[in-house]
């Protein structure tokens, strides 16, 4: 579901009722975990926190205009989903995340390349999601960016 706003606020108000109590924590765990230098705002339809161009100025290379994406979230027709750039491209943590997934969470993990979906809202593993949000810094992040991603 895409939905049309200017502010993390603005899109959680459009969301189901049922979902933004879930949609709240998320966002404030994810703020109150991530490593300084990251920023939070609406990208590609969706909450994200990104680096911003002050400190990584050349962008996301597919868009260049936009600061290169970090993590985000969004409320899907079916699911709630958080996709986390880490998860993509660094092995570890997508391990990492998998292994410690089965201990907090009694189904099992239904995730895409970055993308991990959560179909049973009561079932969010915020406590995971808090310590998943502390694995990377903005620097490793642009450091694992310019050599696995990034198209030179």
């Amino acid at each position: 579901m895409q939905y049309k706003a200017t502010s993390s606020e603005d899109y959680i108000d459009q969301v189901p009722e049922e979902r933004k109590s879930a949609l709240h924590k998320l966002r404030k765990i994810i703020k109150e975990n991530l490593p300084n230098g990251f920023e939070e705002g609406i990208q590609y339809g969706m909450i994200g926190f990104y680096v911003p161009h002050k400190l990584y100025p050349d962008g996301y290379h597919c868009t260049p205009k936009e600061p290169l994406p970090f993590m985000s979230f969004a409320s899907q027709k079916n699911s709630i989903n958080l996709y986390h750039s880490g998860i993509y491209a660094i092995p570890e943590i997508k391990d990492w995340f998998g292994n410690k997934y089965q201990k907090h969470c009694k189904h099992t993990l239904d995730m895409g390349k970055s993308c991990v979906r959560f179909k049973k809202i009561e079932e969010i593993p915020f406590e995971l999601i808090a310590e998943l949000c502390k694995k990377i810094t903005v620097d490793e992040w642009i450091a694992v960016y310019e050599s696995k991603i990034k198209k030179k």
